[in-house]
C-alpha cells in the first residue's frame, strides 16, 4: 500500500500542477518546483535510508516514513501558499526516500531466496504497476473538487495501510 501511495502521490500531483499554478498565479518554472523539490529530497534521502533504518530498526523506520509521509500530504493539502507547498513537498519527499529501500529490505528478510521474485513482483504489481491510475484519479479529483484534495486523498490509503 505504501508503494501505491507514493507512486499515486507523484503522478496525481503532475496533473494538478496547472490548477495549482493558476490559483497562486505562478509560472510554469515556479510551479514545477512542487515536483522538483519532492524528487530531489527523495533522491537525497535514498542513500542514507539504509543507515538510518539500521540505527532505529527497519520496521520502526518504515512505519515512521509512512506516518510522516501521510502527515506531510495533509500539510500539502492545507498549504497557504506556493512556498509552503514546496516546503511540505520537500518533507514528503524525504519520507518517500525512506520507503522504497526499507520496503525492499523487509521483503528480502521476509521471503526465502526462492520466493523473493514473487514477493518483489507482488509489490511492483501493487504499487508501481498501477501508476496509470494516478493521472486519471488526479484529473478527476482536481476537476470535481479542488487541487487540495489531491494531497488529502492520501489519508484513506494511509489509514488502510496502518490498520
Amino acid at each position: 500500500m505504501a508503494t501505491f501511495m507514493e507512486v499515486l502521490d507523484t503522478s496525481v500531483a503532475n496533473v494538478a500542477l496547472p490548477h495549482i499554478a493558476g490559483i497562486w498565479r505562478a509560472g510554469v518554472d515556479e510551479s514545477t518546483w512542487i515536483l522538483t523539490s519532492y524528487l530531489v529530497s527523495n533522491a537525497v534521502v535514498l542513500p542514507v535510508s539504509g543507515w538510518i533504518s539500521g540505527r532505529v530498526g527497519r520496521k520502526r523506520f518504515y512505519m515512521s516514513c509512512v506516518a510522516l509521509f501521510t502527515i506531510s500530504s495533509l500539510l500539502c493539502g492545507f498549504a497557504p501558499s506556493l512556498g509552503w507547498l514546496v516546503f511540505f513537498r520537500v518533507f514528503a519527499g524525504c519520507r518517500r526516500g525512506g520507503l522504497q529501500p526499507s520496503e525492499q529490505a523487509i521483503l528480502a528478510d521476509t521471503f526465502t531466496p526462492a520466493q523473493r521474485g514473487m514477493g518483489f513482483a507482488s509489490v511492483w504489481h501493487g504499487g508501481r504497476g498501477r501508476a496509470g491510475i494516478g493521472p486519471t484519479l488526479g484529473g478527476w479529483i482536481t476537476d470535481n473538487f479542488t487541487w487540495r484534495w489531491v494531497s488529502l486523498s492520501m489519508w484513506p490509503v494511509a489509514l488502510f495501510h496502518c490498520c
